[in-house]
């Protein structure tokens, strides 16, 4: 690990104007690449103390053992010097944008004598105009069928072609129509390529002048009498139109733009463009890419941006382009864009109307594709089995932790302390097995504390399980741990690993609470969010994964999933502040009966209207009671949120579909939504 010290510049050294810099590590790699306007003020951002920088920052400029710089005229030429270099040294520590999968192109290959039309993928090639991408190859070979019966470009390959022209004899679509024939004479190269920059036109979105032109034409046959050569003008106007329907209509006014959305969490972003030329859809791409830097939502649009305009000019550049944030500043890559176009390109946040309403399915789409991405990942058998193998050796465990428990502590400046823990198994989530604990006694942000008393809470009912149904032996079949009805025990399976959310206090915590129960035989470890450390018990230094390791992906996963379904308890435990049943108003009616009252009626609003006698007929309501309850109801306006049927608290909406309830007693943990035979306090 480097000083940065050691290679700062002397001061004055640095000049203050627009240029890009280079961060180089002790092999002299690139390993950051950055541009600035004033590279004076921004150079030294990274030589401030170590303390002050985000932990990505400090990692990459202890990682770095110089910096190199180059002055520019303007900040556009350092927009494209930035690319340049991003695409020649592919520095680790920029954002990087990986397709996640090879698109097709409808590519017409305007650089050769005939022109041919053609499905091509990867890198873009000089002279070629291309047309999407497409989500399938099958979708290009539609549209070319229907699209040659009017433009008869050729299709065939080159060997083809020349036996063709060696022969004297087209090829099959030569004979049916589908094709001019250039191979043998029957048109001539001027004739040929005017008929593929027709196809280029009508692929370019300019549809509606060819359309015209042709049902004139067919008008002028029809009125010469002439009905065969009317007909084939309208069977061609038709597969026009069928060409068209493919893709419907999104935008108005013939609209040619790209719409960029961004969907990104703490480790990763995905990126979503769809290409509209004449107010259709004409393409789909999207992007993944791991945030190894610290980046803003502007931030990764501005990477898309390079990527995808970074080698197109010309029409391939649309006139407008919709993003998420726009970049800062705007102005040098808005003049970035317009240079490569050749005329002016506006880059904008849609506000309001039908390119919101797209943009806005464009997003869904991002989110969509970062949610596969993960569950892609995460549900590989081979991959899930490397993590676990590689989390056994970096923590020196005697197996691999096929069931990894993960504890997260969430409040409100100190305030509603909840905590979350979830279960693992093999690597996949089971959400069945997720518990919520409500920690009471401590008053401030005490975290370590509230994490040692959810530790002893959860593995004190483990050690009683265990004891009611005694020991048990690897291997042996846990029938023993399963209540009467076949339905597994609370907390009657140890799991091999315990991860807290934290560094070194909560693990020290954590530890404390096994060991004063008399437990040495699980595991435990916090990741730390800060550099993504893993520490362990009585440890001085961290253990460091690998940023690509899969069993820092693994616990990574674990850990922010904790952390949701903390916050998400946390939050709807504020939320039920503000949201109050009818029953709390009616003196002297405590929660068992209030409970007793909703089980009973099923909701509040059949109580309401329900007579005395038939609340007389609930246990514990008296005559005077159930009068008292039918006053206050009918004194109180009907209450709009929903009621538990079972418990009769108010339900909030939770991210994994389960209520909040009042199931438990006091010092036991609940499972999500589940209500407990003992009524009466959250856990």
């Amino acid at each position: 690990m480097a000083d940065p010290s050691s290679y700062r510049p002397r001061p004055g050294e640095i000049p203050d104007s627009p240029g890009v810099y280079k961060f180089r590590d002790e092999h002299r790699r690139v390993i950051y690449v950055g541009k600035a306007k004033s590279l004076r003020q921004r150079l030294a951002n990274y030589f401030q103390d170590l303390a002050g920088l985000h932990p990505r920052t400090r990692t990459m400029v202890t990682t770095a053992a110089s910096v190199e710089w180059t002055v520019v005229s303007t900040e556009v030429e350092a927009l494209q010097l930035e690319y340049s270099w991003i695409k020649e040294f592919d520095p680790r520590f920029n954002v990087k944008y990986r397709d996640d999968k090879s698109y097709p192109y409808l590519a017409v290959t305007m650089n050769e004598e005939y022109p041919r039309v053609q499905v091509m993928r990867g890198h873009k090639k000089k002279g070629v105009r291309y047309f999407g991408p497409y989500g399938h190859a099958w979708a290009i070979r539609d549209t070319v069928d229907l699209l040659l019966r009017v433009f008869p470009v050729r299709t065939c390959s080159a060997g083809v072609f020349k036996n063709a022209t060696r022969t004297g004899r087209p090829c099959l679509l030569g004979y049916i129509g589908k094709c001019s024939a250039p191979c043998v004479g029957r048109v001539s190269e001027e004739e040929h390529r005017e008929l593929a920059e027709e196809f280029c036109d009508f692929m370019a979105g300019r549809t509606g002048t060819y359309i015209r032109r042709l049902e004139q034409r067919m008008t002028e046959a029809a009125e010469e009498m002439e009905y065969e050569r009317a007909a084939r003008l309208r069977d061609d106007i038709e597969a026009l139109r069928k060409a068209m329907e493919k893709s419907a209509v999104v935008l108005a006014d013939a609209t040619d733009a790209d719409l960029i959305a961004v969907a990104e969490d703490e480790l990763e972003a995905a990126v979503q463009i769809f290409h509209v030329r004449g107010g259709r859809v004409r393409g789909q791409r999207g992007w993944v890419t791991d945030k190894v830097e610290d980046v803003t939502t502007a931030a990764l649009v501005e990477h898309a941006l390079q990527q995808l305009y970074g080698e197109e000019t010309g029409d391939s550049v649309p006139k407008e382009v919709l993003v998420p944030a726009l970049p800062d500043p705007v102005e040098p890559v808005q003049q970035w864009l317009t240079d490569r176009r050749g005329s002016n390109v506006s880059l904008r946040i849609p506000q309001r109307g039908d390119k919101k309403s797209l943009m806005e399915t464009v997003a869904r789409n991002a989110q969509q594709s970062l949610i596969l991405h993960k569950t892609k990942r995460a549900s590989d058998l081979t991959t899930r089995s490397r993590a676990l193998e590689e989390i056994s050796e970096a923590l020196d465990l005697d197996s691999a932790p096929l069931r990894i428990e993960c504890y997260d502590i969430s409040h409100l400046q100190g305030d509603d302390v909840v905590a979350s823990m979830v279960v693992f198994e093999d690597g996949l989530s089971r959400k069945s097995e997720y518990r919520r604990f409500q920690i009471k006694g401590f008053e401030g942000q005490d975290d370590v504390r509230s994490m040692h008393e959810v530790i002893t809470r959860r593995f004190r009912r483990y050690l009683a399980e265990k004891e009611k149904t005694g020991e048990w032996a690897d291997g042996d079949e846990l029938t023993d741990l399963k209540d009467e009805e076949g339905r597994p025990k609370r907390f009657a399976y140890p799991p091999q690993l315990v991860v807290v959310d934290g560094g070194q206090p909560q693990v020290a915590a954590a530890k404390k609470a096994l060991d004063e129960l008399g437990i040495d035989d699980i595991a435990v470890c916090g990741l730390a969010k800060r550099l993504e450390e893993v520490w362990l018990p009585d440890e001085d230094d961290p253990v460091v994964l690998p940023r690509t390791s899969e069993g820092l992906y693994l616990l990574q996963r674990v850990r922010d999933e904790a952390h949701r379904f903390a916050i998400t308890y946390q939050r709807a435990k504020r939320a039920k502040r503000f949201r109050a049943s009818p029953l709390d108003d009616v003196p002297g009616l405590g929660e068992t009966r209030k409970q007793a009252l909703i089980k009973h009626f099923g909701s509040v609003k059949k109580l309401r209207s329900a007579t005395i006698d038939q609340i007389c007929e609930v246990p514990g309501i008296g005559r005077k009671t159930a009068e008292t309850i039918a006053v206050a109801l009918a004194q109180a306006a009907p209450a709009a949120p929903a009621v538990n049927t079972a418990t009769g608290e108010i339900m909030d909406d939770m991210e994994d579909g389960a209520p909040v309830t009042t199931a438990g007693a006091p010092g036991e943990p609940v499972p999500a939504g589940a209500p407990d035979e003992r009524r009466g306090q959250e856990t």
